[in-house]
């Protein structure tokens, strides 16, 4: 179980160069809201994607860019619609926001964050809406000098309904979003346990990457695909057994054993990965709406009624 009566003592965010000119922005320990960001650096202007949950972690991101490069970030990618990712979009001023138009609309419907009551309390701070400006409906390419990123909506839903990747095919680098967790619970609520199967599958893995860089936790290589994927699919088997037998899914959760998956953060997640995969066995369309705070609920009282812990 992730969630501790105090906060650990981690060490500061890292800009990591995985190849030259493209940083990984990695904030341990890639527990609930804090995620991984990257910066690619050229000679004329720097693109970032993604930026962070809270408008102090924002902050410290955009300084440390600035500790390599005196260009002007240019561009922002957003990977997905979800607030780590998008909430200091806005420190970013002058910056083109580039999204799915799924991303856009996620972020708008979203508004303004409030209270979170599900997790430990956490200082947001200021955070102005700064959707996408420029979308698409497939993918764009993003040119960083002549650095070619290819930006792609990974066609279904997965961890949400509007999931892009982007990958630098001559570093054979990924930046997957939040399809990908290194060392944590994968989490599937707002999006497809089997569009999320089918897209690590079919999109990611036959791009061969070298270098991943996940939506949280640590970089990582090839094997982190595989990884993930066996989580889903052991997920799957969960998910098939308990529906057929009627058992909902806080308690399918409570009753399987985590085996080799226990050890990764986030395990609550569990619950609300059930009550995603119960619907699309209930004959639910592949990112349908679900009653996500009574799944986020479940999780809580799977977490033995304390909530869920954030340090962000």
């Amino acid at each position: 179980m992730s969630s501790t009566t105090t906060d650990p003592v981690l060490p500061p965010p890292v800009l990591q160069e995985v190849a030259d000119g493209v940083f990984a922005y990695v904030q341990p320990d890639g527990t609930w809201w804090v995620n991984n960001s990257g910066l690619l650096v050229g000679r004329r202007g720097a693109a970032v994607v993604d930026t962070c949950s809270t408008e102090k972690r924002t902050r410290a991101f955009r300084d440390t860019v600035a500790t390599v490069t005196d260009q002007p970030v240019r561009t922002l990618v957003n990977t997905h619609h979800h607030g780590d990712h998008t909430h200091g979009n806005w420190l970013f001023g002058g910056a083109t926001v580039v999204g799915h138009e799924a991303t856009r609309a996620g972020v708008i419907a979203a508004g303004v964050p409030g209270d979170q009551p599900f997790w430990t309390p956490f200082d947001i701070g200021e955070v102005v809406l700064e959707p996408p400006f420029l979308t698409y409906t497939e993918g764009v390419t993003l040119w960083v000098d002549d650095r070619r990123c290819e930006v792609t909506h990974v066609g279904t839903p997965a961890h949400t309904t509007n999931d892009s990747i982007v990958w630098l095919p001559e570093q054979r680098t990924l930046f997957a979003g939040d399809l990908l967790f290194a060392g944590g619970t994968p989490f599937l609520v707002m999006g497809s346990l089997a569009g999320a199967i089918e897209v690590l599958e079919q999109v990611v893995a036959p791009l061969g990457a070298e270098t991943i860089v996940p939506g949280h936790g640590p970089v990582s290589g090839p094997a982190l695909v595989d990884e993930v994927l066996g989580y889903l699919r052991w997920l799957d088997g969960v998910a098939r057994d308990s529906h057929a037998a009627g058992v909902a899914p806080l308690e399918a959760a409570r009753s399987v054993d985590l085996g080799e998956y226990a050890g990764w953060s986030d395990a609550e997640r569990i619950v609300g990965n059930l009550h995603r995969a119960h619907a699309e066995l209930a004959g639910g369309a592949r990112g349908c709406p679900i009653d996500v705070p009574a799944a986020l609920a479940d999780m809580v009282t799977y977490n033995g009624g304390r909530r869920l812990t954030c340090i962000a």
